[in-house]
């Protein structure tokens, strides 16, 4: 019998809701107040203005945990709505939220978002999606390429949050999927997203019209111990079986990639895993992605304020100073472990999952 962990979906309630004077005045945010409601969240606090309070607490981890409680129903800048590139994953990217109300120490995010950790969750969703017709056709990942132009202009929902995460008190993933499967877009498209939540209930039976690709992002017991919040990974791909089989494509993220202690059984019986699970999912359509961890200098001091006991390896010394665009600089794994991991893993995803396409490496 599958344990009450695995059998009923992970859940992010938060304990306080602040919506904007703006985000009032929209439909959908009047929709995300009712859900709230029905949520159970007592502590919703209506703004007369755009501005939030400051979530400052006296150090940096009471700031964080209070945070991590708190969602912010506001309206998107003109910047935010305007889709932005995203390779290797997609054509754009596009904010249905920002934030995340999971605890992983290894989180990207912790360098790339300013201030307090809130989730922030779009009221003017309909605005949001209404701008994604003018850049149909025109991206370089997969629009007009050979090997992924049969995706159309994809575009990446995950980039700055987990949207399924906040999908039980905000409505906004249902509704972003109903949009890419009936609306007249002036060219084919996909909507992509990467989870670490289960609850796809809501989701089984929209009308995806086969538009929206979920991927599961995935991890060996090993590294899943640094996923605090989130959904249990059996749980995970048992979720993403269940989309497979109401027709929408369907995906792997494993990431971040981490060589721990017995990396290759891990790994290998998390495949194996994934393989049982969709192994009866006629005409399957499955895509694997492969991102190895990597942190900047600000990921890490804002990780460390975070999480100061973490046991996740964030030694510099150990790892390639790597500069990318504008200057940035990030730590990544020399060339022969690169080499290594990568070898084993296009060998390993061969063997397990030869229907999936593959497609990066990172």
């Amino acid at each position: 019998m599958q344990s009450e962990q695995l059998t009923r979906p992970r859940l992010w309630t938060p304990t306080t809701a602040y919506v904007t004077a703006s985000a009032q005045a929209e439909p959908h945010g009047r929709a995300i107040l009712d859900r709230l409601a029905a949520a159970g969240v007592e502590d919703v606090r209506l703004l007369s203005g755009d501005r939030l309070p400051s979530l400052r607490g006296a150090d940096e981890r009471a700031t964080y945990a209070t945070a991590k409680r708190t969602l912010a129903v506001v309206t998107s800048a003109a910047s935010k709505r305007r889709p932005a590139p995203i390779p290797p994953s997609a054509d754009f990217a596009f904010p249905i939220a920002e934030g995340c109300p999971g605890h992983c120490q290894y989180c990207y995010l912790a360098g790339s978002l300013s201030g307090p950790p809130i989730t922030r969750v779009y009221a003017d969703l309909p605005r949001i999606l209404a701008g994604l017709d003018d850049v149909v056709g025109t991206g370089a990942v997969t629009s007009g390429t050979v090997a992924r132009g049969h995706e159309g202009t994809t575009f990446e929902a995950s980039c700055y949050t987990d949207p399924l995460a906040v999908e039980h008190v905000t409505g906004s993933l249902s509704a972003t999927i109903a949009h890419f499967g009936t609306h007249d877009f002036p060219g084919p498209v996909q909507l992509r997203l990467t989870t670490k939540y289960d609850d796809v209930d809501g989701l089984l039976d929209l009308p995806h019209g086969g538009r929206t690709r979920v991927r599961a992002s995935v991890n060996a017991p090993g590294v899943e111990r640094f996923e605090g919040g989130t959904a249990r990974v059996p749980a995970r791909l048992r979720a993403l079986g269940r989309l497979a089989r109401a027709g929408y494509p369907v995906g792997l993220t494993i990431a971040p990639i981490v060589p721990v202690d017995g990396w290759r059984e891990a790994y290998g019986r998390l495949l194996a895993d994934a393989a049982a699970e969709l192994a009866d999912v006629p005409g399957l359509d499955l895509t694997v992605e492969c991102i190895t961890h990597r942190f900047t200098p600000r990921s890490k001091e804002v990780q460390l304020g975070w999480y100061p006991r973490t046991k996740l390896d964030l030694e510099e010394s150990t790892r390639v100073r790597k500069h990318g665009r504008f200057g940035s600089v990030k730590f990544v794994y020399d060339a022969a472990t690169t080499r290594e991991l990568r070898s084993w893993f296009e060998q390993a995803l061969a063997r397990e999952l030869p229907a999936a396409r593959y497609l990066y490496w990172t």
